[in-house]
């Protein structure tokens, strides 16, 4: 980690408000690109004036994909605000609930995954020890930190995070970090 932190510098901070908007920036990120993802919200933004569970209740999911949402992330934000709408999906509570349980409660969701749960129990709620194994990143900048011969699967992934453990959360984000330095040197 300490050559990590020489190549690439220390990462700027990450978190964001928990709640529906923070959770659909997740989604809306999943599997694109960093820009992609930031272009694809800002044209939802746009779309919508204020992201919320009324703004995006109220449109048709030809419409947000109109906003650039893909036909499935549609459908999947309009899932999340009708969860959040009729409770199904606490999100206030989450804060205070412990890691399985918020995994568990947003997994429910359909278009949030292991990933999005996580992503969203690091940057959202701002949980110290969280590990999302399954992120090519992370498996990209673990081989070659650590000279591996190939890139890590999800399972080795996760032993290799071990020994970061309880700061699981701090060496993804340093890991991250650091792919996009040697990435812009490629």
């Amino acid at each position: 980690m300490a050559r990590a932190l020489k190549i690439a510098g220390a990462p700027p901070p990450r978190l964001r408000n928990p709640g529906f908007a923070t959770l659909l920036r997740i989604i809306v990120d999943q599997q694109v690109s960093v820009q992609a993802g930031a272009a694809i919200w800002k044209k939802l933004q746009t779309g919508l004036g204020t992201v919320n569970v009324k703004r995006v209740r109220a449109c048709d999911e030809d419409t947000l994909r109109g906003f650039g949402l893909s036909r499935g992330k549609a459908h999947y934000a309009k899932g999340l605000a009708d969860a959040v709408a009729d409770r199904s999906l606490n999100l206030k509570a989450l804060v205070d609930a412990d890691d399985d349980s918020v995994r568990d409660q947003l997994i429910e969701i359909k278009g949030i995954g292991r990933w999005t749960a996580e992503i969203y129990l690091m940057f959202a709620l701002g949980r110290g020890d969280v590990w999302p194994a399954g992120d090519l990143a992370l498996a990209v900048a673990a081989e070659r930190l650590l000279d591996l011969d190939r890139r890590p699967s999800p399972v080795e992934l996760d032993k290799i995070a071990e020994s970061w453990r309880p700061y699981r959360t701090s060496a993804a984000v340093l890991l991250w970090h650091y792919y996009r330095a040697i990435s812009q040197r490629s």
